[in-house]
């Protein structure tokens, strides 16, 4: 079987859980849909569990029908219509990206989404304290962050001067904002920071390759949603390139990645869980606030840092709450 088509046959599956706990509503079976970008079972185990603890219990009091895009906008299209076409109890989206294709097709339907970057700019709610309308979920990203990158960065590479900023921009309407926190922080170090905006791998490659002909360059991968289904991709072309990086996803460390510090995206599905069980059991999306990442994770890949030639100070090493060796 193709890799498509097995990405394909994955996304039209539905997904069975271990039963336990007690029953929420044991006369109706709830139906929740779920429109991701990729398979990760950690984050869809983080969510079970925690539907559990409220009493939702798989196959018993709700069923969950998940559709995985892979970063593939019709397909991620032709799914939402899928998904509203069952007539769900509420929707989980991947983020913001999601629940905006998922609202063109419902204004009824709940939709949350479990990471989304600043959505008022998207245009996804009124504001993060009433959000309006159908959508509420939780936030991933605060200014504060672009400083920690940048920080990163320059103590495991004391001679980075330029740092590129990679983003889609079809994905990433919010990058401005980001851009500007990136540059507060790297104007007193006299960091130039740059915008590198790319569609595709193809795309990718090229620019990574044109960023690493001058010297003392790294690079920032912003947060955004089409990273996920290239990041290996994107890991593995920074170090041909030998370039210093840091993302905004920590679990992108284990992958290889050199830095990484974001929130903790199981908490994100965890939360996100939580707002799914007081919409079962009758709030309203419109009335439920955008929740803000409580926890951040800053993880550093020793092997990936060795292969590049860097030192990991015992002070950035000290701060790291994973570190993979």
């Amino acid at each position: 079987m193709k890799r498509r088509d097995f990405i394909a046959a994955v996304g039209v599956a539905s997904i069975g859980w271990p039963s336990g706990g007690s029953a929420q509503q044991p006369d109706r079976v709830r139906r929740i849909g779920a429109l991701l970008t990729v398979v990760d079972s950690q984050l869809s185990d983080a969510f079970i569990r925690e539907l559990e603890k409220f009493g939702w219990i798989e196959g018993r009091n709700i069923h969950i029908e998940w559709r995985f895009h892979a970063g593939d906008p019709d397909r991620m299209r032709a799914y939402a219509a899928e998904l509203v076409g069952l007539s769900p109890d509420v929707i989980l989206a991947t983020s913001p990206i999601e629940a905006k294709v998922l609202r063109q097709e419902t204004s009824v339907f709940p939709i949350v989404f479990a990471a989304g970057v600043d959505p008022v700019s998207q245009g996804v709610v009124d504001s993060l304290a009433h959000p309006g309308g159908n959508i509420t979920g939780c936030s991933t990203f605060e200014f504060s962050l672009g400083g920690k990158w940048v920080q990163s960065l320059r103590e495991i590479a004391p001679n980075v001067r330029r740092i590129g900023i990679v983003f889609n921009p079809q994905t990433a309407p919010y990058i401005e904002s980001i851009v500007h926190s990136i540059e507060a922080a790297a104007a007193p170090a006299r960091v130039t920071i740059s915008a590198i905006p790319v569609l595709d791998v193809a795309e990718l490659e090229r620019a990574v390759a044109s960023w690493a002909q001058e010297p003392d360059g790294a690079v920032i991968f912003a947060p955004d949603v089409s990273l996920s289904a290239k990041v290996k991709a994107a890991i593995v072309l920074v170090a041909r390139y030998r370039l210093p990086a840091v993302y905004a996803v920590p679990a992108y460390a284990k992958f290889g990645g050199l830095l990484a510090y974001g929130p903790d995206f199981l908490d994100n599905y965890r939360r996100a869980a939580r707002l799914i069980d007081r919409i079962l059991k009758g709030a309203r999306p419109s009335d439920l606030p955008i929740e803000q990442p409580t926890r951040f994770v800053l993880a550093i890949n020793l092997k990936t840092a060795k292969q590049l030639g860097l030192d990991v100070v015992p002070s950035l090493l000290a701060q790291a709450d994973e570190v993979i060796e």
